[in-house]
């Protein structure tokens, strides 16, 4: 993904709220002219999925959306609404279950104000929730909860993710990592949630485990050159004869890292299916681990075969660049 395909997911709230109140115009000027009152609709439907496209995190986008769809009893349009939001909060089974069999102009906006008192879009109102109303236990269950969620969607990466730097600030540092990691395993291009975790780690000068999440993000964002620089403050940091330069982890523990954060992909990952035995003299000269970079690709397991290809690359295997180039234009 390129810059600013990367920008447009973020949330820029002052668009979201002018498109919003262009969207509310609209649609007074539809009620206000019956003739044109068609057309009007239309605009502010139009504005209304524009101020959700620039800030997806204020709720009130979302409902002004729901309402223009009851009003133009567009029942079929609601339910792709709520959907879409059920996607945002991690694809939970126990809320797309619920879009199942009602009566979505009835009762779509009543469950789309449900979804929000259960999971707030604003990582402040969530955070307040559950740390003043439900405490511990509800910091557990909500780890329980992200284990088995889906955040391939990169909206849901951005929420979630706003939610685990709450976590953190709040002193639940292992909790953060554990749950960090799995944002990562399903949106390994995530450089900013890679970036807090490198930050993290150095702190609690865990010095491989920051070098890792550094490098992720300098292979992400070249520019950044993060890694490089937590190499230059690990050099400023060496005095005397007795410490010796640190350039990087082992190559055992970066292939480690890399192998832990695939298998938590395998969740998601589709299996890959065994080689037809017709094709089998066709790849007998390729190597098994290209082999299943393709297989990977082709089932579109993208998490996975990020991964292994540079798992591939930290063990040497050079010819595995190639195929991180092509994977990375496949993760938008």
């Amino acid at each position: 993904m390129s810059e600013s395909q990367d920008l447009l997911q973020h949330p820029r709230r002052n668009l979201g709220n002018r498109y919003r109140s262009t969207a509310q115009k609209f649609a007074k000027l539809a009620k206000a002219d019956p003739d044109r009152s068609a057309e009007n609709m239309a605009w502010a439907e139009q504005n209304a999925r524009q101020a959700i496209l620039h800030d997806f995190t204020d709720e009130r986008n979302w409902r002004y959306l729901a309402e223009l769809k009851v009003i133009n009893e567009d029942a079929e349009g609601l339910h792709a609404v709520l959907e879409d939001v059920f996607i945002i909060l991690g694809r939970d089974p126990e809320n797309l279950d619920q879009l199942s069999g009602i009566d979505y102009l009835l009762v779509g906006r009543e469950l789309l104000e449900a979804a929000f008192a259960r999971d707030a879009l604003d990582p402040d109102a969530w955070w307040e929730r559950i740390s003043t109303i439900e405490g511990e236990a509800a910091i557990e269950e909500f780890a329980q909860r992200c284990r088995r969620l889906d955040f391939r969607d990169q909206r849901a990466n951005i929420v979630f993710g706003r939610r685990l730097e709450r976590l953190r600030k709040a002193g639940h540092e292992e909790i953060f990592i554990d749950l960090a990691k799995h944002l990562l395993a399903h949106r390994p291009m995530n450089h900013e949630l890679w970036l807090e975790m490198g930050r993290l780690h150095e702190r609690r000068n865990e010095i491989d485990e920051a070098w890792s999440c550094y490098d992720q993000v300098q292979q992400l964002r070249p520019h950044l050159k993060e890694r490089d620089r937590f190499l230059e403050r690990l050099k400023g940091n060496m005095d005397g004869e007795e410490k010796k330069p640190w350039s990087g982890p082992s190559i055992d523990h970066r292939k480690a890292f890399l192998q832990g954060m695939q298998s938590l992909t395998d969740r998601i990952s589709s299996p890959v299916q065994s080689v037809e035995p017709k094709k089998e003299m066709e790849k007998a000269t390729t190597h098994p681990d290209e082999a299943k970079l393709s297989s990977l690709m082709e089932q579109g397991d993208f998490q996975a075969a990020f991964f292994l290809a540079r798992r591939l690359l930290a063990s040497g295997e050079n010819w595995a660049e190639s195929w991180l180039v092509q994977i990375q234009s496949q993760m938008v």
